[in-house]
């Protein structure tokens, strides 16, 4: 679920920004010369540190723990309980549910990973951690689903934790790089007014609520790092060309008929639910060079937001759009 899902990644992100290096012994040309490689976001050390293995794993297993508790005391009781069975949501919000899947779990995976590498562990060992503990995290969600009458345990929802994990991890051990990045960006839209009430009950009031929430607004993005697999070109190596999906018109899980708390039937089929595909440039900010071990750090973490760019729209209506500038 989306609130679950924001308050995980948001601790994520907290504990990725406290646990990055202060200082660094090495020199700092050398760290500098070192910036066109993928590890070079965090330091390199000859042995674990093993103090930060603990504070690592310490930190880890108090994050899970309490949002084992959490989600178990706050959340569910909300919701009637039942046997653990399975809910086949597939169609549900046009996948957009499931590429929110896919984009948390994979970032999720590359911060846990950096967090790893930061203790001084082997490249291999940091990646098959971070995934270990991302799918950790994310089966806390499935699982518990699988007991709520609300709704259950999703098959394709942990598929999609899985392929964005695997992503990270093919890539990472395959390439030592990531080329195809998952980004996530938000545009907003207007709503009939009608509608607001409803809007807002699904998605959230707030702008930052929204952002993660409201599926309307939201664009998932595959981004290729064109330099990477073409390096002889003379392309920027940040450059990237990105793919990306996004719907809109969706006012009910698998079509635009709901029920309201007052027990009142809604009919807005007359709302067209839309696809939409897009082709635009990106910029890969983790290729940025800098000397600042914190704008590196901050470049890695807004990584996972799509850059602002012109681009261009196909969707389900058959119509072709252009986005002087798209967000």
């Amino acid at each position: 679920m989306v609130v679950q899902k924001t308050v995980i990644l948001f601790t994520f992100l907290c504990f990725s920004f406290s646990s990055r290096p202060q200082d660094t012994t090495a020199p700092k040309q050398a760290a500098f010369n070192s910036l066109s490689n993928q590890d070079s976001t965090l330091i390199s050390f000859e042995r674990t540190d093993k103090r930060r293995v603990a504070l690592v794993f310490g930190s880890t297993a108090a994050i899970w723990t309490g949002s084992v508790l959490t989600l178990s005391k706050a959340w569910y009781p909300a919701y009637t309980r039942s046997p653990f069975h399975l809910f086949n949501d597939n169609r549900e919000w046009n996948q957009m549910d499931k590429w929110g899947h896919l984009w948390t779990t994979y970032h999720m995976t590359r911060l846990s990973t950096e967090s790893w590498k930061w203790t001084g562990m082997t490249h291999r060992k940091s990646v098959i951690l971070g995934s270990i503990t991302a799918l950790a995290f994310q089966s806390i969600i499935e699982v518990q689903d699988g007991f709520s009458t609300k709704w259950g345990f999703s098959g394709g929802d942990m598929t999609a934790n899985m392929i964005g994990a695997g992503g990270f991890v093919v890539q990472e051990l395959g390439w030592k790089d990531q080329r195809l990045q998952f980004k996530l960006s938000y545009s907003s839209y207007s709503c009939p007014p009608e509608l607001i009430a409803r809007r807002d009950q699904l998605f959230g009031v707030g702008f930052l609520e929204r952002i993660l929430k409201d599926y309307n607004a939201q664009t998932y993005w595959v981004s290729g790092n064109i330099h990477s697999f073409f390096p002889t070109s003379p392309v920027p190596s940040w450059l990237n060309v990105s793919i990306g999906y996004g719907s809109d018109g969706m006012y009910g899980g698998f079509e635009n008929k709901w029920k309201d708390k007052a027990g009142a039937h809604h009919n807005r089929t007359d709302i067209r639910r839309v696809r939409r595909f897009f082709i635009a440039p990106d910029i890969d900010l983790t290729r940025i060079r800098t000397r600042s071990k914190w704008v590196r750090t901050i470049f890695f973490t807004v990584n996972m937001i799509k850059f602002p760019a012109p681009a261009v729209e196909l969707n389900s209506r058959g119509k072709v759009k252009m986005h002087m500038l798209y967000f």
